[in-house]
């Protein structure tokens, strides 16, 4: 089979689309991947040379009234016969778009092609492209069940979110600590904002970060491209242990160090999260297209594995109190973590797989 998946963007459209293409190539099939122009695709790409890639336009949907609308037009019509120019050099089996703009034109030419497509959308509610994308699919593969309603003209089914197999298996606990040169006696604290960081959550720990110094308790802290020195000089002046980075491409070991997380609530996130069994406080990113992080939350939540609370709502004093109980109460936080992995997608890049072999056959 030869297979093409468009998954660039964002590292919850790219480390699943990863996930899937690495158990399609050890079942012997050809992969050609689509991805942005964008950095963080070019770096996840470095570490994965077995696969052929294409860059498309990393374009975003402007308002209808807005005078972008054209170059928007423009760029989707560049990409579509680039797409289309593509197809028939490799002559694809079947097509997987993971979200965002930049699948949209791989799947409309595809489908112009009369070439079998399929989407992926791992959120509780479906972004834009995918919204769009899902009139021409055959087929809207799903990360939760709550997500079908939103694609009533395709075969959905739910397959569950792919998480990257670079992420292996859980290590024992000091030894994932000893790669942070952190202290086993002390509960390790993670603060992760995704694969873009997130501003709010840093400075909300930023504003706590007093109301924790004499608490037995360390910090792996994960901030994105800006705050990691202003990060590090807050856990210094304080005296709480922590490594701080923008980014840490091992989460393995940051995953088997961590006692509990503060995260936000993308879909990728939560799935790995759940993956390895981490109870957690989940604060979705308020700007989120129809408040989607809020509904990925309530998976972990209603499932009794992680804490929702809103950015907005979230004062240093409450928060702090609320994640020192939890880190005090073992009994409360070994049933969470047993809670996430009962409800982890373990076979997800594998379902997803399944799917696109039986269509291409």
């Amino acid at each position: 089979m030869r297979a093409i998946i468009a998954c660039g963007g964002t590292g919850g459209h790219l480390f699943p689309g990863l996930a899937v293409a690495e158990v399609l190539k050890d079942h012997g099939h050809e992969i050609l991947l689509f991805v942005s122009e964008k950095d963080i695709d070019m770096q996840a790409l470095k570490s994965h040379p077995e696969f052929r890639s294409e860059r498309l336009p990393s374009i975003g949907l402007p308002s209808m009234f807005s005078p972008a609308v054209v170059n928007f037009v423009r760029r989707m019509w560049e990409s579509i016969s680039r797409c289309r120019e593509v197809y028939k050099r490799n002559r694809p089996n079947v097509i997987l778009g993971m979200g965002g703009f930049t699948s949209m034109a791989p799947i409309l030419a595809g489908r112009m092609m009369g070439i079998p497509t399929l989407i992926h959308e791992s959120n509780a509610i479906p972004g834009r492209a995918n919204k769009m994308a899902g009139r021409f699919v055959t087929h809207a593969l799903l990360g939760m069940e709550c997500c079908k309603k939103y694609f009533p003209d395709a075969d959905a089914i739910v397959t569950g979110t792919p998480i990257r197999s670079t992420l292996g298996h859980p290590i024992p606990r000091e030894e994932a600590l000893s790669a942070f040169k952190l202290d086993p006696a002390r509960k390790t604290l993670l603060v992760m904002g995704g694969s873009q960081g997130a501003m709010g959550i840093n400075q909300l720990l930023f504003k706590s970060v007093p109301l924790l110094a004499k608490e037995n308790l360390q910090i792996i802290h994960l901030t994105g491209d800006h705050d990691d020195r202003l990060a590090a000089a807050n856990y210094l002046r304080e005296e709480i242990p922590a490594y701080v980075s923008a980014f840490h491409h091992k989460m393995e070991e940051v995953y088997s160090a961590t006692d509990l997380a503060v995260s936000r609530s993308g879909a990728a996130s939560i799935s790995e999260l759940a993956a390895f069994g981490i109870p957690s406080i989940l604060i979705p990113y308020p700007y989120a297209t129809d408040n989607h992080q809020e509904e990925n939350a309530k998976f972990l939540v209603d499932a009794d594995a992680a804490l929702l609370i809103k950015e907005s709502e979230t004062a240093s004093e409450l928060f702090v109190r609320l994640l020192l109980g939890l880190l005090q109460d073992e009994q409360r936080r070994a049933q969470m973590s047993a809670s996430a992995k009962a409800v982890a997608p373990m076979d997800a890049a594998k379902n997803v797989a399944a799917v696109m072999e039986r269509i291409a056959k």
